[in-house]
C-alpha cells in the first residue's frame, strides 16, 4: 500500500495529526496484501504544453477529453460473463476508480460443492488493504458455511484438496506469507463448522456466520502473534485497521439472499404487463440515516454517551458506515488499542469518547426475494454510484440498454420455417431497437457514464471529460470510486420453477 492511500486514511479517517503522518504511512508501506500482477489505477490526467508566442512564456493547459479518449477509460475495467443453465443468464461487471488506488474491489464465483452464484461488492476506506483481502477470502467461507456436513467431511478428507470456489475475472494474488496465515485460519473455520455437527443449512444463518467468521479472523490473525511472541505483522494489521463494507449476493434458481454490511445496496429491476420498470430495493443501508440503526447503536451504550457516539452523522465522529468488517480501530478494548496501535501512530490510535467497545460490528442484515420471471436483473454497487443514481433511475437505465443492446447482436432468424410477414416484423424491430442503441455494450459501464455526465437532456460529454480528467486528489473531492456488477435472470428459467 502506498504513501498516498496512508495519506488519506490520515486525513479522511483518523483525524491524525500531519506529524504523525509517516508513522501511520510506514504501516501501509510495509503492509503490502496483493503481488503486483494487477491492479486497477487511475488514467492520467491527459495535459499539452501551448506556446505563447506573443510573450515568449510557455504554461501548461488542461485539453478536454475526447469521446474516444472517455470511452477508453470507462470500459477499462469492464467484464462479462455468459452461463449457459440456470436462473442466471449473465452478468457484466465495472469499475471505475477515484482514489488512486481505487479502494473499492468485486468478486463473482461458484462452487461446484454447492449450487448456485455469488456476486459480491466490497467498498473499502482508510486504504484498499481489507476490501482486497475479503474479496479473496469471504467467498470461501460462505461457500463452507453453506455446505452440509457430510460434505465438508469428504473436503477435508481430500488431498490435495479440490478448489473450493472457482472466481471469474479475478487476476490478483494474495502474498505467499499471508496465504499461509490464511489457510491456517480457513481451515480452522472447517473443522469448527464439522465439530458443531449440525446437518441443517439454513442459508441466512449460513451466510451471517462466514461473514462473522472472516472478519473475527481478520483480529485473530494480529492479535494471537502479539500475545505468543510480541510480534506485529504489519499486513494483517493494516487490513485489520482498515475497513471495508460489503454486499454479497447468493443466488441458487429463484432463491436470492443478499447480506449486507455497511452502505453498499442491491436492487432488482421489475417489469409489468404494461412494460414499466419498477425498482425492488432489496437491502438497507447502515448509515445514519437508518433511524433503526441509530437506534440500535444508542442501545448498546449508556445514556450519557448518546451524544458522543454518533457525531456529525459519523460513529464516534469519524466513521460514517454504522456497520463493516475490519476497521479494529472501533472493535478492539482500549487496552489493546494502547499496546498495538499507539506505539505505531500516536494518542489518535484510540478514537476519543473511546469508553464502552465494541462501536462497530460486521454482522450482516440478510435479506431473502424469491425471483419470479417478471424479475429481470438485480443491480448490485457501491455507494459511488447511489450517491448519484436513484434504485429506479439505475433500473430504468439498465432497462433502456436491454432494449438497445439487441443491436450489437447480429440477426438470427429461427431454423424452422418462418414467413417473409414474421422477417419484417423482427427487421421493424431491430430498426427501432437502433434508435436506442447505447454507446457500451457493457450495462455497468452504461450506468457509470450515466450517473457521471447524465443530464435530464442525456449524458452531457463536457461534463463526463472534465470529470474524468480529474486528477485523483481532486477528483476524490467530486465522487467516489465506483463499482457495479449488472445480473441478468432467465425469465424462461423462472418461468418454469415452481410456485
Amino acid at each position: 500500500m502506498n504513501y498516498s492511500s496512508a495519506n488519506l486514511l490520515i486525513n479522511t479517517c483518523l483525524k491524525v495529526d500531519r506529524s504523525l503522518t509517516q508513522k501511520l504511512s510506514n504501516i501501509w508501506h510495509k503492509g503490502y496484501v496483493l503481488s503486483n500482477c494487477y491492479q486497477i489505477s487511475c488514467i492520467p490526467l491527459k495535459s499539452s504544453i501551448h506556446i505563447s508566442h506573443a510573450n515568449n512564456q510557455s504554461h501548461k493547459e488542461d485539453v478536454l477529453l475526447s469521446p474516444q479518449e472517455v470511452s477508453v477509460i470507462l470500459r477499462k475495467n469492464e467484464f462479462t460473463k455468459d452461463f449457459s443453465y440456470g436462473s442466471v443468464k449473465s452478468y457484466d461487471s465495472n469499475q471505475l476508480p477515484s482514489n488512486n488506488p481505487i479502494e473499492d474491489t468485486r468478486n463473482e464465483g461458484y462452487s461446484k460443492m454447492i449450487p448456485g452464484l455469488l456476486v459480491g461488492v466490497f467498498d473499502g476506506h482508510g486504504g484498499p488493504a481489507c476490501a482486497q483481502v475479503l474479496s479473496k477470502r469471504l467467498f470461501k467461507y460462505l461457500v463452507a458455511a453453506l455446505m452440509p456436513i457430510e460434505t465438508l467431511r469428504n473436503y477435508m478428507k481430500q488431498e490435495p484438496k479440490a478448489l473450493i470456489v472457482e472466481t471469474f475475472n479475478d487476476r490478483a494474488e494474495i502474498v505467499q506469507d499471508l496465504k499461509e496465515i490464511y489457510d491456517k485460519s480457513f481451515n480452522s473455520f472447517l473443522q469448527k463448522l464439522i465439530d458443531s455437527n449440525s446437518n441443517e443449512v439454513d442459508v441466512s444463518a449460513s451466510l451471517e456466520k462466514g461473514i462473522l467468521q472472516l472478519d473475527e479472523d481478520l483480529s485473530m490473525e494480529v492479535l494471537e502473534p502479539f500475545k505468543e511472541s510480541g510480534t506485529i505483522n504489519n499486513k494483517t494489521l493494516s487490513v485489520a485497521l482498515s475497513g471495508a463494507v460489503v454486499c454479497v449476493s447468493y443466488i441458487n434458481g429463484p432463491h436470492l439472499y443478499v447480506a449486507n454490511v455497511g452502505d453498499c445496496n442491491a436492487v432488482v429491476g421489475t417489469i409489468n404487463e404494461d412494460n414499466e420498470w419498477s425498482a425492488k430495493k432489496i437491502t438497507k443501508e447502515h448509515n445514519a440515516e437508518n433511524h433503526d440503526e441509530l437506534k440500535r447503536i444508542w442501545s448498546e451504550h449508556p445514556e450519557e454517551e448518546r451524544r458522543t457516539v454518533i457525531r456529525r452523522d459519523r460513529l464516534l465522529g469519524e466513521l460514517a458506515p454504522l456497520r463493516s468488517m475490519g476497521d479494529y480501530r472501533y472493535k478492539w478494548k482500549s487496552e489493546i488499542l494502547t499496546d498495538i496501535v499507539v506505539p505505531l501512530i500516536g494518542q489518535k490510535g484510540v478514537p476519543a469518547n473511546y469508553n464502552t467497545p465494541p462501536y462497530l460490528t460486521a454482522k450482516p442484515d440478510v435479506f431473502y426475494h424469491r425471483l419470479t420471471s417478471k424479475d429481470k436483473f438485480m443491480v448490485i454497487a457501491s455507494d459511488g454510484l447511489w450517491d448519484m443514481l436513484t434504485p429506479l433511475q439505475a433500473v430504468k437505465l439498465v432497462g433502456e440498454h436491454m432494449k438497445g443492446k439487441v443491436f450489437f447482436n447480429p440477426l438470427k432468424l429461427p431454423k424452422n420455417n418462418i414467413q417473409l410477414g414474421d422477417i419484417n416484423e423482427l427487421l421493424l424491430h431491430r430498426k427501432e431497437s437502433l434508435k436506442s442503441k447505447p454507446k457500451d455494450r457493457n450495462a455497468a459501464t452504461h450506468l457509470i457514464r450515466h450517473a457521471i455526465g447524465g443530464t435530464e437532456y442525456g449524458v452531457d460529454h463536457s461534463r463526463l471529460a472534465h470529470l474524468l480528467g480529474l486528477s485523483p486528489d481532486v477528483s476524490r473531492m467530486f465522487r467516489d470510486d465506483i463499482t457495479v456488477t449488472v445480473v441478468y435472470f432467465d425469465s424462461e428459467y423462472l418461468r418454469q420453477c415452481p410456485a
